[in-house]
């Protein structure tokens, strides 16, 4: 007998309840990694704008109105090359508040503003928060691995925090 063998050999209920486990390790994995990546997708859309305001118009807006899921109000401008407008309009959150004045970058050719500063881009990352809290369940019960859950979900749970706290 060789000594790398086992003593024992594998039965074959053995090997498919392996091969059954290392499919849904695999399946739960690729599962999480698509839903973190679907948040980083998500976030990616306004972060872009906030992370990387060089050449983007950069200002203030005091909100004058807000109605349905959009505030609107007066652009004044900060950066060089960029002109005032009389609306843009930010995306209503629950602490944009009518007559507050926040720091925007405008998105390129219209009149949507996005929140700049720390604030920005934390709210900016909110969907990739979510996302790892919904992974960190799918690594936990599907994967098995409760640290990397613990990991996920505290980071998660970090990210909002954080909005939520800075854009107070």
């Amino acid at each position: 007998m060789i000594p790398a063998m086992p003593a024992t050999p594998v039965s074959a209920r053995q090997a498919s309840v392996s091969a059954l486990r290392l499919g849904r390790v695999a399946a739960m994995g690729a599962l999480a990694a698509l839903i973190v990546f679907a948040g980083v997708w998500g976030s990616w859309g306004t972060a872009q704008h906030v992370m990387l305001p060089k050449g983007r118009e950069q200002g203030t807006v005091r909100v004058s109105a807000c109605a349905g899921d959009v505030c609107t109000g007066p652009f004044r401008p900060v950066s060089a090359g960029a002109s005032a407008r009389p609306r843009v309009e930010l995306a209503r959150s629950v602490v944009v508040r009518r007559g507050a004045t926040y720091d925007v970058v405008l998105k390129p050719g219209t009149a949507d503003a996005v929140r700049s500063g720390p604030a920005g881009v934390l709210y900016a990352w909110l969907p990739l928060g979510g996302a790892l809290l919904l992974a960190s369940v799918v690594v936990a019960g599907g994967m098995r691995l409760t640290r990397a859950a613990w990991l996920l979900g505290l980071s998660g749970l970090a990210l909002l925090t954080a909005a939520f706290v800075a854009s107070q």
